[in-house]
């Protein structure tokens, strides 16, 4: 990491932290950005394209303020909880996202828990600066909901494993350098104790990857297929067959982050929240039915935002956010796709009616098509994965009924059975 660090640390006041964040604000924040924040994120990225904040952000991630409470070693400060919350407050109004958010939610956790010493000086530095992004291979065309039943192999051979498979709705995987995978060692014992957990170099032979097209034209989601694809063993997180208490770090921290409770995650997966709504009123005007339904969506983002706060008070505490933050995923969800319906609503025929007679250059139909799109029926379309992604809603409530509320588990007449038994 870079030397121009903030020299700030777990025994500062927060006098000096909040000094020290505002003075490498107004150093390194480019001008146009903060004038821009007073107005909102969505004014922030008009002078800030995507590109230009991509080309900035080594800056941000060698300040430390980007994982402000992890080691100094592993890119941070090392600040605490609470000394990391005065400096939040700073940045919030520069909407100053984390980028590589399925390395710094999903693989981060899982090698704080479960990983080695050398694993984390190795991949944690590198993961802040998004010098190496990160995807997720857990599941596949007949594991989803039931991730547990996966079947790509792996074997040991001397220090390296082979894997062999194949895995779907690898998020981001056609842009990503490393993937966190879950493979099964044992095909002997009952399903959840045969898997180990796995980090492999998406540049290895025998990798592909194959992008799956939203409707919206986007592509987020991909196949992928791993032929022989030979893994050292150093890349192994946890025990041989312990895969599955691993993966519980990696997904706990998936179901927060999609849930807008993890700091920098993905707040909202298709289009903008209510505050985005209620702003557009004031130039458009609304009747009462209109008004009701948008208060209503109000106080259901209130709640969404109190619930992510006591997941967040209880990783600030250094416990895991752990089953409660399926509340929070079930929850936002459905408020998410709520949202974006109310916003083509409101926005009306032109949410459906657009024409773009232009076809560029090396675009397909359904690039062209998308590129019209209004932003409102583009963010309705993307937030029906919402109840899907980062673990399904019927998954999720399966979570919160046994581990929250206590209720007995389903039953499962294979539940002991050896993996190879198990009739598919």
């Amino acid at each position: 990491m870079k030397s121009d660090r903030l020299r700030i640390d777990a025994t500062s006041t927060d006098e000096e932290v909040r000094a020290s964040v505002t003075e490498w604000v107004t150093e390194h924040v480019p001008q146009a950005w903060r004038d821009a924040a007073p107005d909102g994120r969505w004014a922030i990225r008009e002078v800030r394209p995507r590109r230009d904040y991509e080309a900035w952000y080594p800056t941000f991630a060698a300040s430390g303020l980007a994982v402000a409470t992890w080691p100094v070693e592993y890119g941070g400060l090392g600040l605490s909880p609470a000394n990391a919350q005065v400096a939040e407050a700073i940045l919030a109004p520069l909407n100053l996202g984390r980028l590589n958010p399925l390395g710094l939610h999903n693989t981060a956790p899982a090698l704080f828990a479960h990983g080695s010493e050398e694993q984390r000086l190795r991949f944690l530095p590198p993961m802040v600066a998004n010098r190496e992004r990160w995807c997720q291979m857990f599941s596949e065309p007949g594991a989803g909901s039931d991730l547990a039943s996966l079947a790509m192999r792996a074997e040991r051979d001397g220090d390296e494993w082979v894997l062999t498979g194949q895995k779907v709705w690898s998020t981001w995987a056609h842009e990503s350098e490393f993937a966190i995978c879950l493979a099964r060692t044992d095909p002997t014992v009952p399903k959840r104790r045969g898997i180990t957990y796995f980090l492999v170099d998406l540049s290895s032979p025998g990798v592909q990857v194959r992008p799956l097209r939203h409707i919206g034209g986007e592509i987020d989601f991909n196949e992928v297929w791993l032929t022989e694809v030979r893994v050292p063993d150093f890349h192994r997180v946890g025990a041989a067959g312990d895969g599955w208490r691993v993966a519980a770090s990696t997904l706990a921290g998936e179901r927060q982050m999609v849930a807008g409770a993890g700091s920098g995650g993905v707040d909202r997966i298709g289009g903008g929240g209510i505050e985005d709504l209620l702003k557009r009123t004031k130039d458009t005007g609304v009747g009462p039915v209109e008004r009701d339904r948008l208060m209503r969506l109000y106080c259901e983002e209130m709640v969404r935002t109190w619930t992510n706060e006591r997941v967040r008070a209880t990783v600030k505490t250094g416990e895991t956010p752990g089953p409660a933050a399926s509340i929070g995923k079930v929850h936002q969800g459905q408020l998410n796709q709520a949202l974006q319906l109310a916003a083509t609503d409101m926005l009306g025929m032109a949410s459906v009616a657009w024409y773009r007679s232009d076809r560029a250059e090396g675009k397909d139909l359904l690039e062209t098509w998308a590129a019209g799109m209004p932003h409102a029926a583009k963010g309705m379309l993307r937030s029906r994965a919402n109840t899907i992604e980062g673990g399904t809603t019927e998954v999720n409530k399966n979570v919160i009924g046994e581990k929250v509320l206590g209720l007995p588990r389903e039953p499962d007449p294979c539940h002991d059975m050896a993996w190879q038994d198990v009739p598919r």
